[in-house]
This record gives C-alpha cells, sequence and structure tokens, in this order.
C-alpha cells in the first residue's frame, strides 16, 4: 500500500486508516458524523493525496492531449481547466481526469492506483509528438477544503492568491518559503470546495494552517467515509464506483460535462459521436431511492427488477443523513429508467422497492 506523505500528522489527531486502489487514505478521524455535518453546514479539510497526479510535458503537450481525451482541451487558457475521460477505441472509459493548463505542463488529477494506467494508455500514442508523461505525486501532494464556507477558509491561510470563480480555473502562488502552490476551484460535493496542490515539503505546515482555517469557520477535518457519503448524497459518479471500463460516457452521466462535441477527433471519439447522432445507450445511471426500513444496504451489483426481469444493478449505496433515507445510484435499462418508476431491489437480505429519482438528490 502506498502510505500517504502526511500520515504521522493525521495519526497524531486521530485519523483512523483505509485503503482504496492500493493507496493509503485517511478514513475518518474522531467524529464521522460531525464531518459529514461541516461538508453540509460549514467546512471540512481533507488530504487527497492518496489521488492520482501526472503532468504533461513538452512543446506538443496541448495538441497531443486534445487528441486523446474526450473534452477540448486546445481551448483551455493558462489558468484555466475542465473534466474529461481518456476512452478506448469503443468508447468505454479508462479514467476520468480533472485537466489543468498550468504556464509550461498540464496537470491530470485522477482516481488512486490508476498512475500506470493512465499513463502507459496515454503513452502509447506518443509517437512524433513532443510530449512527456511524469507522475508528479511523490513532488506534490494535493489538500482541499470542501463545504459552503470554503471560500472563507482560503481566505484564512494569508495565502497572496486571488480566489480563482470558475468551475476548475486556478490560481497560482510562487513562495519564498513554501514553494509553488496551486489553488483549483473544484467543489467535490456539489456545494463549494477548492483543491490546494503543495509541494511535498511543504505539505504538513500547509495542513496545519488548512485545519486551523476550518476550526475558525465551526468545520473540522474531514476523511473519505464522510467525503464518499456527501458524494452520493450529491448524486456524483466516481469512476471505480459507479462507472468503469465496461461504460461509455453517456451510460455514466458525464457526457454534458467531460464531452466535447465540437473539438476534432480523439480516440474514441467515432462511437461516442456515433451514439449521440443515431441511438440512446441501453442502459444509464440512475438516482434510487431505498426502503426506508432495510436491514442493510445493498452492495456493489446487486440486482434490480421490474415485472420479474432484470433491468439493472447497483453501484453505491448509502444511508443519509441529510435526507434522512437510504439512497443508491445504480444503472437501469432503457425500457425501464424512466423518472418515478418502481423498480424491485434484490438482495441476499430481502426483496424491497427502489424508485428511480431525477439526480441531484432532492435536499
Amino acid at each position: 500500500m502506498s502510505p500517504l506523505p502526511l500520515h504521522e500528522l493525521h495519526a497524531a489527531i486521530g485519523g483512523v486508516f483505509g485503503e482504496l486502489n492500493g493507496a493509503e487514505l485517511v478514513s475518518h478521524y474522531a467524529d464521522p458524523s460531525a464531518e459529514h455535518i461541516a461538508l453540509h453546514e460549514t467546512a471540512a479539510a481533507l488530504d487527497l493525496s492518496f489521488r492520482s497526479r501526472v503532468c504533461v510535458l513538452g512543446a506538443d503537450r496541448v495538441k497531443f492531449l486534445n487528441g486523446q481525451v474526450t473534452n477540448y482541451v486546445a481551448a483551455l487558457k493558462t489558468g484555466e481547466g475542465c473534466y474529461a475521460a481518456v476512452v478506448t477505441a469503443k468508447g468505454k472509459v479508462q479514467s476520468d481526469l480533472n485537466i489543468y493548463a498550468l504556464a509550461d505542463e498540464l496537470l491530470l488529477d485522477f482516481e488512486p492506483g490508476l498512475t500506470r494506467t493512465v499513463m502507459e494508455r496515454l503513452e502509447k500514442y506518443v509517437i512524433a509528438d513532443d510530449a512527456q508523461l511524469v507522475d508528479v505525486a511523490p513532488h506534490y501532494g494535493l489538500l482541499s477544503v470542501q463545504g459552503p464556507r470554503a471560500a472563507d477558509v482560503v481566505a484564512r491561510l494569508g495565502l497572496e492568491m486571488e480566489l480563482p470563480k470558475n468551475l476548475r480555473a486556478f490560481a497560482t502562488l510562487n513562495d519564498p518559503t513554501l514553494g509553488t502552490l496551486y489553488l483549483m476551484n473544484l467543489p467535490r460535493t456539489g456545494t463549494s470546495g477548492f483543491d490546494l496542490y503543495v509541494p511535498v515539503a511543504a505539505l504538513g505546515a500547509v495542513f496545519d494552517k488548512l485545519i486551523a482555517a476550518t476550526k475558525a469557520v465551526g468545520g473540522c477535518a474531514c476523511g473519505w467515509q464522510a467525503l464518499e457519503t456527501a458524494r452520493i448524497e450529491a448524486g456524483i459518479p466516481r469512476f471505480g464506483a459507479d462507472f468503469d471500463d465496461t461504460n461509455l460516457p453517456s451510460e455514466a452521466g458525464i457526457e454534458a460535462t467531460a464531452v466535447s462535441y465540437t473539438k476534432g477527433c480523439y480516440i474514441g471519439q467515432e462511437v461516442i459521436a456515433r451514439l449521440r447522432t443515431y441511438g440512446n445507450v441501453a442502459k444509464a445511471l440512475r438516482g434510487l431511492r431505498l426502503a426506508d426500513a432495510l436491514p442493510q444496504l445493498p452492495a456493489r451489483g446487486d440486482k434490480l427488477f421490474k415485472d420479474g426481469k432484470e433491468v439493472g444493478s447497483i453501484t453505491s449505496a448509502v444511508a443519509s443523513p441529510t435526507l434522512r433515507a437510504n439512497l443508491a445510484l445504480g444503472y437501469v435499462r432503457r425500457e425501464a429508467n424512466q423518472i418515478g418508476a418502481e423498480l424491485t431491489l434484490r438482495t441476499a437480505a430481502g426483496e424491497s422497492v427502489a424508485r428511480i429519482v431525477a439526480l441531484p438528490f432532492p435536499i
């Protein structure tokens, strides 16, 4: 397992550790319920350094990456970012990406454990282009503050950086003590949020400041457990949980944000464009309101039925403290996935009703 750079710091403040795709993370601190409340009502400080980080360098980096991913990288100006996916020639998602146009490189942020997969996939198509891929996770950590008062927390850090206003826009600070920092506008749970890329040597000092600033607005340090609960409540699909290399972007519900239909060709473009032109996908990710009284939450892969016929399966499920309801994300076939449709969920504990609802889940 790949350890967090700040393992000892997290342990000292009560961090309980877990693992995701071979990467260590903080599952929670003293009170997961308080962390969840902070994400929804104030702000929560997180160490997301378990995520993958790769930079694309070289004079042809923009041209090259624009021909490999689903969104319009060539349209980005320095200080801007976008959401995209790397797909196979058949249009199946190999990873989703947050892409940022730095002054001399493109920064990719994506799920843990996929660095080798993404780098090998991209390097396969570096032929005559001046483009190089570098794993920068050993050099830069990733901190985050999420919640309605995230902007207040950033202001309290005392960094001489203008707060980026637009989604995935970012600001850069060259600090003589801390090094070069990048502040990205990226809500990860449907409210407000900012990511902060920090040189590993300064990571502990900045995280200490981040926790202090978060506590000053009534928030706290937060782990993966509360973040994942809030993500599902917001109806945001996660690669590796709600979609993977068997899914098309349009099935996973990321087409509107991750796919450009005005850019030039890229690997997998023909399949994705053809689907848009000639027909709908056979299944799609949907939000599901489950029965209130369940002996246990459904597991990933538990089946959904309509009139005795299997029509889908569960991907993520949570007992939502915010909605006081059991919620899930799952794939449902086209003939049964209209909003309001009632399905039968079948688990090891028995059968129950699952109703399709609009996303994001109504608060």
